[in-house]
């Protein structure tokens, strides 16, 4: 049986049914999916039944894996395979992390608006996360459509933002919430890269803003102007009618197009329910710099 796809609005987020990722997919059902993909940018596969081999199997069918930053885990037994990031709130027994440690505190980010991997120099092409435990209340995770956001901006805005280039850092982002206390070696692992702020996303030709709370200096303007931009971009790009929310159950499996939507995890009370996911990030084919044609200053 082919699979179906059942759209959440025309044109952002749909949900794909007839679809067993634990098997090996033909081609056929592949460019259904990539197709859907394409279009609604978000795709939620309910009711997977997926070990990790099988989880990965699927996303290195959309390009090549990035392994996770591993800042807050050093040292610490993995509970999931390398090529996957832990998205919870457990150390590495399965227990609850401590609520004061520097684990807590920087999986705290994943609350901010971000686009993942936007700090590295080849950003994320896309991620695909998987719950196997979730919460009773709160917990849900908001997407934002950074298309439909570009399309109604004023123009003055449109041509302000062409060509303009923002510096991206994961520590930028934690240092919103007051986290500044890295290591230096992982300072020197993970540098500031540059980033365009508008990008055209090849398989639909259509123009989307790209920025999150990793941005946090745009070149050109002076620092505290180009901070208020992005952040004034941030305060568009999620409003109400440019953002969908999923509430998740066990084993939804859940992808999206880190090159044209933002996403924040949202609250719960983490030292009280568990909360299980991993994500599997697959990596773009280049900078978004190089992608778009702009010169990467020096």
């Amino acid at each position: 049986m082919a699979i179906t796809v059942v759209p959440v609005t025309p044109g952002f987020v749909a949900e794909i049914g007839d679809a067993d990722l634990a098997r090996p997919m033909g081609q056929e059902d592949l460019a259904a999916i990539k197709e859907a993909f394409w279009q609604h940018a978000v795709l939620i596969f309910p009711d997977q039944q997926l070990t990790q081999e099988q989880h990965l199997a699927f996303a290195r069918q959309f390009g090549p894996l990035e392994a996770g930053t591993g800042i807050g885990r050093q040292g610490k037994p993995l509970r999931v395979r390398a090529e996957l990031a832990d998205v919870s709130n457990l150390d590495g027994e399965g227990a609850l992390a401590d609520p004061e440690g520097r684990l807590r505190r920087y999986q705290m980010g994943n609350r901010l608006w971000h686009t993942d991997a936007s700090f590295r120099h080849v950003p994320a092409l896309c991620s695909l996360l998987y719950a196997t435990t979730v919460v009773p209340v709160g917990g849900h995770t908001e997407f934002a459509d950074q298309r439909a956001a570009y399309d109604e901006l004023p123009d003055d805005l449109k041509r302000k933002l062409a060509g303009k280039v923002a510096e991206h850092s994961i520590f930028t982002s934690r240092s919103r919430l007051g986290m500044t206390d890295f290591e230096q070696a992982e300072l020197e692992r993970l540098p500031p890269v540059l980033q365009v702020m508008v990008r055209t996303i090849p398989e639909s030709g259509r123009k989307s803003l790209y920025v999150a709370s990793h941005a946090g200096r745009v070149l050109g303007m002076p620092e505290d102007e180009g901070r208020a931009l992005i952040d004034q971009l941030i305060a568009h790009v999620t409003q109400r009618q440019f953002v969908y929310t999923h509430r998740w159950r066990v084993r939804d499996l859940v992808m999206w197009d880190n090159r044209c939507t933002m996403h924040r995890g949202t609250a719960f009370d983490d030292t009280r329910w568990k909360r299980d996911m991993q994500r599997a990030t697959v990596a773009d084919v280049a900078n978004s710099c190089e992608q778009e044609g702009v010169p990467i200053p020096a």
